[in-house]
């Protein structure tokens, strides 16, 4: 029997014995990958693997850090600053300058004082030339003081000047007491030529000494001012810059637990944990201490500084106008002039709408009631109480404003005397209304203590606020550093070894 050989299907090749080829299984035929799309923009930038991801989180946080504590240092070191000038700088130099406006006013008020008694047996001249030379001892310390503390070139000229003019104003003083005991007149106005006298050392302090002092005070207090504003501004944009940077940190700290949890299966990170919660205590602590640094400079420059300032001028103001009353009697020659300037000074310290003297007087003694909000006087007082808050303080200034109410009064009644024909009876009211002045003074200076207790307080906040953060902060940011670099290695160390 023949046999008979088979052709292959179709399709199909013979294998070199030929026997047919064995068939591919499904399991043998291998897929093609799709390769990835293309990464577009801002994704080429970042890192391909979970170890470069976790080390820029890393280092993400770690600048972030930095800023945080770079802005909480900034912050701090404007705040000491600003305590520094206000409390113990410019701030003491402008309350010296602004003795030392009072004292001058004091030499002159006592010399005119001394003029008007004469040679009267009981008169008090005596006591007015006693305390005459203690203003004038007083003015040359605050003087010193002023000069000391000047640092800039015009400060020490203008205190320079100011020494120079204060001796020329004790010669013509001494000068003009000389001719007076040589006149011996008893009381009231004193001989012509002891009044020209007179009037040469008034002229020269008022248009020259009390100026230059004022310049002082005013140059000092700019200097506080700005020193306030720059450094109030810098501690509230540290305390801003601080809040940013510190969410923003805790968000890549917080991103950084999470992506570790998912990608190491871990359901929590000691270190990391820690970082974080010391991260929001560090952010936290800082925001409330600048916030009270913001309110101590404030409450050091408003409550304190610009009363004390305001109240200072106030009394030396008030001091001269009590002078103008001795003026207006010693020299009927410019008694107009004297009355004109003891109206403007009296608004300058309380203002009231009038157009004389006397409607001024009317309207002092119709009340001076305020409340906060309805304050219904403008002047150095008015401003004071718009901004009196403090129970001590409001007190302080009721009593002052009746204090004010009397000295006004009897003012009042001394020029109606003068109008009368009765300058004799003039003068012996001026001096028995000597002691309701005192008392108006000394209410005056109490109301000042208020403001300097509130000073002195805010300016020991501030400089307790931020003691022992120079300390705290590089700490704190060793042990955040630390913390988050124990957390990240051990993950990557595990990851290099998975691999």
């Amino acid at each position: 029997m023949t046999a008979v050989q088979q052709t292959p299907a179709p399709g199909t090749a013979a294998t070199a014995s030929g026997a047919p080829p064995a068939r591919r299984g499904p399991s043998s035929i291998r897929p093609r990958r799709t390769p990835p799309p293309a990464r577009k923009g801002l994704a080429r930038t970042l890192p391909r693997t979970v170890a470069g991801r976790v080390r820029t989180l890393t280092a993400l946080a770690l600048v972030l850090l930095l800023g945080l504590l770079g802005a909480a240092w900034w912050a701090v070191a404007s705040a000491r600053e600003g305590v520094q000038v206000i409390g113990y700088d410019a701030g003491p130099q402008v309350v010296a300058t602004g003795d030392l406006y009072f004292q001058l006013t004091e030499m002159d008020a006592q010399l005119a004082d001394a003029l008007l008694i004469g040679d009267a047996p009981g008169g008090g001249r005596d006591q007015a030339l006693a305390a005459y030379d203690r203003s004038r001892a007083k003015a040359g310390e605050a003087l010193l003081q002023a000069a000391k503390l000047a640092d800039e070139y015009t400060e020490d000229t203008t205190a320079r000047e100011l020494l120079y003019a204060l001796g020329r104003y004790e010669r013509l003083a001494t000068q003009a007491l000389d001719l007076d005991r040589r006149a011996g007149h008893t009381s009231g106005a004193p001989p012509q030529n002891v009044v020209v006298q007179y009037r040469a050392a008034t002229d020269l302090m008022k248009l020259d000494l009390l100026p230059k002092a004022y310049n002082l005070t005013l140059d000092n207090g700019t200097l506080v001012r700005h020193t306030y504003e720059d450094r109030r501004s810098d501690v509230l944009d540290g305390r801003t810059l601080i809040l940013v940077t510190g969410v923003a940190l805790l968000v890549v700290l917080a991103g950084l637990q999470v992506y570790m949890a998912a990608r190491f299966r871990r359901t929590l990170n000691p270190a990391l944990a820690l970082a974080t919660l010391l991260t929001l205590v560090l952010t936290g602590a800082s925001v409330v201490m600048l916030s009270g640094q913001a309110n101590h400079l404030r409450d050091a420059k408003d409550d304190g500084f610009d009363s004390i300032l305001a109240l200072s001028r106030a009394r030396a103001i008030s001091n001269s106008a009590n002078a103008d009353e001795t003026r207006y009697l010693i020299d009927p020659g410019r008694a107009d002039s004297y009355e004109q300037v003891f109206l403007s000074k009296s608004q300058t310290v309380l203002y009231l709408k009038a157009g004389n003297l006397n409607e001024y007087n009317q309207a002092v003694q119709k009340g001076l009631d305020f409340a906060p909000g309805q304050v219904p006087f403008l002047g150095f007082f008015g401003t004071e109480a718009s901004r009196s808050t403090d129970d001590r303080q409001r007190g302080a200034l009721v009593k002052v404003l009746e204090e004010y109410r009397r000295f006004q009064a009897n003012d009042r009644r001394m020029r109606d005397l003068v109008n009368g024909g009765q300058r004799a009876q003039a003068v012996a009211a001026h001096d028995a209304a000597a002691g309701d002045y005192v008392r108006y003074d000394k209410s005056l200076q109490s109301l000042i203590e208020a403001h300097q207790a509130a000073f002195r307080a805010a300016v020991a906040d501030g400089e307790g606020g931020t003691e022992g953060w120079y300390g705290v902060l590089p700490v704190a940011g060793v042990i955040i550093i630390a913390l988050t670099l124990i957390g990240v290695r051990p993950r990557l160390a595990e990851y290099r070894w998975s691999r």
